[in-house]
């Protein structure tokens, strides 16, 4: 049995009722899905295996989810470096960005030559709501991204994939699979053209709202932030 998959449309109106009935605030949603990301990418790519992870962020919420989760990554000990050529001007973003200096966390310019100092790769450019056509300076990540051996961990959605139908036809992200991907809330119609390890993060679903959105809640234990499933959806 497989969990149930969220629409662009769905998972939309979902954020907003969270942010509506759930009484959570855009700051509060985007802490607990970096965070739930920084633990997939701790259990995936321990210490031993290196601490340089470079993540790339986008301009949107998934961008902050990104900038989230490297702060938790610096504090578990890793050396994140930071990717953020198109800075929002909104005043969360800013202060995302603030803590990460702070932390005297790297922000990098050149994406291609960052990965070459690089252990591991978080993919937070683009997320549900993406759709259309890769514009700069992100065609250049998104080849980098198809192109490196580095383990790649995607937010949500792997960048320049459809929501709904997936990776592109051609062109950039067409060859882009990553080896893992964080569903935030719940997967998307995507996962099905995933091939990696799957896990769903983001552990603020009340039962109320699972139940209006016919969501299955995963089975979260102890402490985690996060739940591995089928590559499809499906329950391990």
């Amino acid at each position: 049995m497989a969990f149930k998959t969220l629409t662009a449309k769905a998972a939309a109106a979902l954020d907003q009722e969270l942010m509506t009935t759930g009484a959570f605030s855009i700051d509060q949603l985007m802490e607990l899905a970096g965070l739930s990301v920084s633990q997939v990418v701790h259990h995936v790519h321990p210490l031993t295996k290196g601490n340089r992870i470079l993540v790339a962020c986008g301009p949107g919420n998934n961008g902050g989810d990104g900038l989230v989760a490297a702060r938790h990554l610096r504090h578990y000990g890793y050396q994140p470096s930071v990717y953020y050529p198109k800075r929002s001007k909104n005043d969360l973003y800013q202060r995302l960005a603030k803590q990460l200096e702070d932390l005297e966390v790297a922000f990098v310019d050149d994406f291609t030559s960052a990965i070459k100092g690089a252990d591991h790769i978080v993919d937070a450019v683009f997320g549900f709501s993406f759709s259309g056509e890769v514009r700069e300076p992100f065609p250049a990540v998104i080849k980098a991204l198809e192109e490196t051996k580095l383990p790649v961990t995607s937010v949500d959605a792997p960048s320049s994939w459809n929501i709904e139908t997936g990776p592109p036809q051609s062109g950039v992200g067409s060859k882009f699979n990553p080896d893992f991907l964080v569903s935030l809330t719940a997967p998307k119609p995507l996962v099905k053209y995933f091939k990696g390890r799957h896990f769903v993060g983001g552990r603020f679903v009340s039962p109320g709202i699972a139940k209006k959105y016919d969501l299955e809640v995963p089975d979260y234990q102890g402490v985690d932030q996060f739940v591995e499933v089928g590559s499809g959806g499906q329950k391990l």
